[in-house]
């Protein structure tokens, strides 16, 4: 009698375990979908201000119809993306073609000094700042994710029900490089 009450009350805690971590496993994955919305929302952001920046470009430098042609291409191609590579490879190449912005503006210091063209480029400034914000909560809730469902004995509750995440990488050199820095 009493060997059943053991069994059935290790039955009972190895239950009362499993319930427990999976739970847990579904709280982490759901802060990683919450820190990918982050990271969608302030991408959505800066998609809404790129057409305003290429029209204050545009009037400016005409002549300069490769660089808002890239940059206008690039803005539709991270908006068309999925998720996960895709979208972190369209997303940089925005990110490339909207430093031939910067570049543009550099040659043009009439452009340079406008009010509205300064005003887009801080906002864009701001997103780019609130976007890394956003890629690192979000990497760092996948980090979490990941060692939570990979780590033994989790892996038994875990099984092909909860699979690891990606995270949002840079693989560009040009994004990894340290900036310049004139005095």
């Amino acid at each position: 009698m009493t060997v059943l009450l053991v069994v059935a009350g290790l039955l009972a805690l190895v239950g009362l375990w499993v319930v427990l971590t999976n739970n847990s496993f579904i709280r982490a994955r759901n802060k990683v979908d919450e820190a990918w919305s982050g990271i969608d929302i302030q991408l959505k952001r800066r998609h809404d201000l790129v057409p305003n920046l290429v029209d204050t470009v545009k009037g400016y430098a005409a002549h300069e119809s490769a660089t808002l042609a890239a940059v206008t291409q690039a803005r539709a191609a991270a908006m068309g993306a999925g998720s996960g590579a895709d979208r972190g490879a369209a997303e940089e190449r925005l990110t490339s073609a909207l430093d031939g912005i910067r570049v543009v503006a550099e040659q043009y210091p009439d452009l340079k000094a406008s009010q509205s063209f300064q005003t887009l480029m801080a906002q864009l400034s701001e997103l780019e700042d609130q976007i890394q914000a956003a890629r690192r909560i979000f990497n760092a809730n996948v980090n979490s994710y990941n060692t939570r469902i990979q780590l033994f004995p989790n892996t038994l509750v875990a099984g092909g029900k909860f699979t690891a995440r990606d995270l949002f990488q840079l693989d560009s050199p040009a994004e990894r490089a340290v900036p310049a820095v004139a005095f």
